[in-house]
């Protein structure tokens, strides 16, 4: 089993985390509302998901 072989120094460490950018996650457009959701999730704004309502929405 490997085993590292000393302590990584701090200049190391940011340097490596930088390299690994922060991405926002794909967004797709809901049929029913056209508003933004993520993939495999219910929409947020109207509550459907795969043309079912799936979570009831308050009425505003």
């Amino acid at each position: 089993m490997g085993v590292p072989k000393g302590k990584r120094s701090k200049s190391n460490n940011r340097h490596r985390r930088a390299a690994q950018k922060l991405t926002l996650p794909g967004f797709s457009v809901c049929p029913q509302c056209h508003g933004l959701k993520m993939p495999h999730h219910a929409c947020g704004q109207c509550g459907s998901y795969k043309g079912r309502v799936i979570v009831e929405k308050a009425a505003e």
